[in-house]
């Protein structure tokens, strides 16, 4: 599964959000384990950071001006915010660009790690690390769908819940672009759903 994922994600060609502004940087790791069964690594961060507090990410951050390109910022970012050594990380590809509320530029990364690793969380910036087996999203169980417009689109974001987390917003779309590509999942997220209601 992992050989045919490397094959898809480095054959894809990721899309950017159409606009004429320049966005502050960011990027993010999506580390996928190594197994039978293999596991999506998220953190909860932290509940006073002034952005996304409280809330499901990817590890990463914003890029430092001495960083030498975003698949580094992603990888620092990883270590420090979850002690996971860039070594460990085999960078597959990246999937595509997001912009997040804040007005950041996000490209995520797809890194294959090795099936257990003792994470050690900044408690600075990271509450929780936890994974999620990727068929978990394979058949779309999402708990709502959340309608985002922004540069005059509107996009339709499952809510996942997992485990007591909350997995939404950015990083639902990232999961959503990365489950249609193993699994050919067909999940939309320019078309509302079945039943969507304004008011969920």
């Amino acid at each position: 599964m992992l050989d045919e994922l490397r094959q898809r994600v480095q054959a894809h060609s990721p899309g950017s959000l159409p606009s004429d502004r320049n966005f502050p940087e960011a990027a993010v790791l999506m580390p996928i384990t190594r197994s039978d069964d293999p596991q999506l690594v998220l953190t909860l961060r932290a509940s006073g950071l002034s952005t996304h507090g409280g809330e499901v990410a990817f590890p990463g951050g914003r890029r430092d001006p001495e960083d030498e390109s975003l698949v580094f910022t992603a990888l620092r970012e990883a270590y420090e915010e979850v002690g996971l050594a860039p070594g460990l990380v085999e960078v597959v590809g990246p999937l595509s660009t997001q912009i997040s509320r804040h007005g950041i530029k996000v490209t995520p990364y797809v890194g294959f790690i090795p099936d257990y690793v003792e994470f050690k969380a900044n408690d600075d910036e990271i509450a929780a690390v936890f994974s999620v087996p990727l068929e978990f999203f394979r058949d779309d169980p999402r708990e709502i769908t959340h309608r985002i417009d922004y540069l005059g689109y509107s996009w339709y974001v499952p809510s996942y819940r997992y485990g007591g987390f909350k997995i939404w917003g950015l990083t639902a779309m990232m999961v959503v672009e990365l489950v249609n590509l193993i699994y050919d999942a067909g999940i939309e997220l320019r078309e509302p759903p079945p039943h969507f209601s304004h008011y969920r």
